[in-house]
Order: structure tokens, then sequence, then C-alpha cells
């Protein structure tokens, strides 16, 4: 089963592919998504890393507060969208 990473904090620069990269040295990513504002096509600065459930906290602890580009990663589990 997979989990979602809530990951804030990002570079403004960082593309989705170079944060996949990231998180992969971590372990298996199934996805991710960097959040864009609509009218801009800018980033909004956070996003969210699927991996799989057995690795969730091994990748927390290797990836939260962990400094990229300068500035300092928020890996939290993401919480459930509320409907």
């Amino acid at each position: 089963m997979m989990k979602t990473l809530y990951v804030g904090n990002i570079p403004w620069s960082t593309t989705e592919g170079e944060l996949e990269e990231f998180f992969a040295q971590h372990g298996t990513v199934h996805e991710c998504r960097i959040i864009t504002e609509r009218a801009t096509g800018r980033s909004r600065g956070y996003g969210f890393v699927e991996v799989d459930e057995d690795q969730l906290e091994s990748m927390l602890e290797k990836t939260n507060g962990v400094e990229m580009e300068g500035r300092k990663l928020v890996v939290n589990e993401a919480k459930p969208r509320e409907q």
C-alpha cells in the first residue's frame, strides 16, 4: 500500500523531476507532484510524494529538515483530504 508525504518549503526553482530524484535516494517513489498557482504556473513551495507504506518512517527520518538548495524541507505524512 502507498502513503503520501507532504513536502513543504520546497525551493521555488525545483522541478518535480528533481524532487523525485531527491526522494528516490531514500526509497521507492511512485508519484511526485509540486502544487502550482493556477494563473501563473509558479510553484507554491509545497508538494506531495507517494511512497511505499513500509518505507514511510525511514523516508521521514532521512528527509525532514534536510537542506535542498538552501532551504530546509518540512516533511510529514500527508493528512487525508477533507470532502
